[in-house]
């Protein structure tokens, strides 16, 4: 079976779904704010900001959190994020001592939209549509590049001018501030946090994975100490052509997140699945950062609830669905644990309620997740009990 990794690059690479701005090869405008920096020849990356070719507030442009809760459309964010032009340029991770790195630091520090003005080697061209990071519009190399200064965020503020303390902590003080995620993930890539002498750009998909890793080992340090859930609950949430189930199970923490991608290309129906028991996972999943997402963004709601569960997620991804980044699991996720949940005597009955809901046979998801067969096995039940009925 083809794995998730090529699956994506051919689904990304048949999404054109709309046409990015039109421009030339300067743009005066407002950066939401945004920065973008990519992994190609690490450490000698690609760094730059993104700007709207619009003045006053884009912030909107630029925060995933806001999306799912204000109802906007998949059509709505991939127009927002393809009208944000990345402005690149090469430099070394570990050379943050000069300007134009120190412009990219102002950007990921501000609390408001700033206004920009680019100039471009040439005119910017193409889109970009991943898995792992949001979309954005054309890009070009930058020949000019000014902003304004403005009004940093004061718990940003805050770490970046403490060089003692570690990355990591610096992360997770700012999470405990209710500091939106991506904006922690912003400043943690362009090396605004952690010890002085450590400090490094850090490419917009790593950084991802690393703030919602941390968030999570820290968050399950906690929720490991919390008393057990006392029943089997169902936590579900839609949107943007996915399907959400979080399965909670009356047990010490241990995780499984699976995803299908149904008839997204064409005929196909992929299931993908990865878990970890008590142990914490050795290794990068080969699902991507979007097990990182989800896993945060559960325990985020456990530790809150001050419980504690084990997790199988199931995901459903629909026609109509085009990759945004993983954003779209952690938001989506998230509301997901908002929502009341069914409760239900044992996984039989949560299973039978889901099979209502999916358009996917559970059965599909049982023969991929290695926990959810576990626990069907232990519950003393069988594949044949999932199977939709003949006639």
């Amino acid at each position: 079976m083809i794995g998730k990794g090529a699956y994506l690059r051919q689904l990304t690479a048949s999404t054109m779904p709309m046409k990015s701005v039109a421009m030339g090869k300067e743009i005066e405008g407002s950066t939401p704010p945004s920065v973008f920096i990519g992994s190609w020849n690490y450490p000698d990356v690609f760094a730059g900001p993104m700007v709207a070719p619009l003045h006053g507030d884009t912030t909107f442009m630029d925060m995933p959190e806001a999306w799912i809760p204000g109802n906007k459309t998949q059509e709505e964010i991939i127009g927002y994020r393809l009208s944000l032009i990345r402005g690149k340029k090469q430099v070394n991770a570990g050379d943050l001592d000069n300007r134009f790195v120190e412009n990219l630091q102002e950007i990921s520090l501000s609390e408001s939209s700033l206004e920009s003005e680019i100039a471009f080697t040439s005119t910017p061209t193409g889109q970009s549509f991943s898995e792992e990071h949001t979309p954005f519009g054309p890009s070009a190399p930058i020949e000019r590049f000014d902003i304004e200064t403005g009004r940093w965020n004061r718990d940003l503020e805050k770490v970046f001018y403490d060089t003692d303390l570690k990355a990591a902590d610096a992360v997770m003080d700012l999470h405990k501030e209710d500091v939106a995620f991506s904006s922690i993930q912003k400043a943690f890539s362009v090396g605004t946090m952690g010890q002085e002498r450590g400090r490094h750009l850090v490419p917009t998909r790593w950084s991802i994975t690393a703030c919602d890793t941390i968030i999570g080992d820290r968050l399950l340090a906690g929720v490991r100490k919390n008393s057990v859930i006392d029943t089997w609950r169902v936590h579900e949430f839609s949107s943007l052509h996915n399907n959400y189930a979080v399965i909670l199970m009356p047990t010490g923490w241990q995780y499984e997140w699976s995803e299908a991608f149904l008839h997204v290309l064409g005929n196909e129906e992929l299931v993908f699945s990865d878990h970890e028991g008590t142990r914490k996972k050795t290794g990068y999943s080969p699902l991507g950062g979007c097990y990182y997402s989800c896993k945060m963004a559960v325990l985020e709601a456990l530790s809150r609830e001050q419980k504690q569960a084990g997790a199988i997620i199931l995901r459903e991804a629909l026609h109509g669905y085009v990759p945004m980044g993983v954003f779209n699991v952690r938001e989506n996720v998230r509301s997901a644990m908002q929502q009341p949940a069914s409760e239900f005597e044992g996984i039989k009955p949560a299973l039978e309620y889901l099979s209502g809901k999916f358009t996917l046979p559970v059965t599909r998801f049982i023969e991929e997740g290695s926990l959810l067969r576990s626990a069907i096995h232990d519950r003393q039940c069988r594949l044949g009990d999932f199977m939709p009925a003949a006639g």
